[in-house]
C-alpha cells in the first residue's frame, strides 16, 4: 500500500473535525473520532518535521557548491 501524501491526511484530518459539528456526531463515538484524529494530527506533524528536514538537507548540499 502507498504511503498518503500529508495533502490527503490533512483532508482526512478536516475531515474528521468536521464531523464533531456534523448531524452525524455522536456522544459515544466522540472519543474514539477524537483519539483518530489526534494520531493523524501527529502522522501529519511528524511528516512535516521530516520534510522540514530533508529541505534543510537540500540546502546544505547546495550551499557546499
Amino acid at each position: 500500500m502507498a504511503a498518503k501524501s500529508i495533502n490527503t491526511k490533512i483532508d482526512e484530518l478536516n475531515a474528521k473535525v468536521e464531523w464533531f459539528y456534523g448531524d452525524d456526531f455522536k456522544l459515544e463515538s466522540a472519543s474514539a473520532n477524537y483519539r483518530a484524529a489526534v494520531k493523524l494530527a501527529k502522522e501529519i506533524e511528524s511528516d512535516l518535521m521530516n520534510l522540514k528536514n530533508e529541505i534543510k538537507q537540500i540546502e546544505v548540499d547546495f550551499s557546499k557548491e
